[in-house]
């Protein structure tokens, strides 16, 4: 078995047993991570790290998303534009930039709200 899978799963499991409790005082609670590295999203965009972006797996692109932190209360208002995460247990990409806004690192819980879809 591969070692970044076994260790990408052990920490899902780790995020969603510890991490993963109570409930949001606005949207559902979902297990997120962040990147920063790509040269193009899947709208065809170009991947902009700093950006106020994220990727997910079915909603359409465009779609507004509110995501907040539980453990400090800051939150992001990011657009989705590509598609991911490919790690099972993750529900949600964010940009490294949207991540450090709300003080994000690594897989974090965190609470998501749709707002709508741009347009």
């Amino acid at each position: 078995m591969n070692r970044s899978f076994l260790l990408a799963s052990v920490l899902v499991l780790f995020a969603t047993g510890a991490l993963a409790q109570g409930p949001c005082s606005q949207g559902v609670r979902i297990i997120s991570a962040y990147y920063g590295e790509g040269r193009h999203t899947a709208s065809g965009q170009p991947f902009d790290p700093l950006g106020l972006t994220a990727a997910h797996r079915t909603f359409p692109f465009g779609t507004r998303l509110l995501v907040i932190n539980p453990r400090n209360g800051k939150s992001v208002t990011v657009t989705v534009n590509d598609r991911g995460p490919f790690v099972k247990g993750v529900s949600l990409d964010l940009s490294a930039g949207a991540a450090k806004l709300i003080g994000m690192t690594g897989l974090d819980a965190v609470c998501m709200a749709r707002l709508g879809e741009a347009g």
